[in-house]
């Protein structure tokens, strides 16, 4: 405002203030270039926590996110979601596992909490209780590990 106010001055013949004008619209350009910066630095982070943590953001997470950013995340995520779908035939094809190429295609796998009944492709069900120990698919048990349920036994 204060700028303006010195812009309509110097088009009223005071040539003495073309000098602050020029810097005061240098030094706003720099906070616009400093502030989107930031911002898309956060979107950055923000895209990566889908990656990281899954579809469900946790709420420690989500609480320092500001209404926008839960915006952004939710479109990113539905986008994800219906491309996702779209490649690799009639299931789809889940980008988010195997992030880092797998040394084995099981892993053994210890319950950190309560999770009840777990189904694998075969068809069969294992109830995933507290302290109990599995030999599962690596891709089946990635979700649950990041989420916290599972934790990978390195032998």
């Amino acid at each position: 405002e204060r700028n303006q106010a010195d812009v309509s001055e110097a088009k009223s013949g005071r040539t003495d203030l073309i000098f602050l004008i020029r810097f005061r619209h240098c030094c706003l350009l720099r906070n616009q270039r400093c502030l989107l910066a930031y911002l898309y630095d956060r979107l950055l982070r923000i895209r990566a926590l889908r990656w990281e943590y899954g579809s469900v953001l946790p709420s420690t997470i989500q609480f320092h996110m500001s209404a926008e950013e839960v915006e952004w995340f939710n479109q990113y995520k539905k986008s994800l979601a219906t491309y996702m779908r779209s490649v690799g035939g009639e299931e789809g094809l889940d980008l988010t596992q195997d992030i880092k190429p797998p040394k084995s295609l099981y892993i053994e796998v210890r319950c950190l909490r309560d999770y009840g009944e777990f189904e694998i492709d075969d068809g069969t069900t294992i109830l995933l209780k507290k302290n109990s120990q599995h030999f599962l698919p690596r891709w089946k048990c990635e979700q649950l590990i990041r989420q916290g349920v599972l934790e990978h036994i390195l032998s």
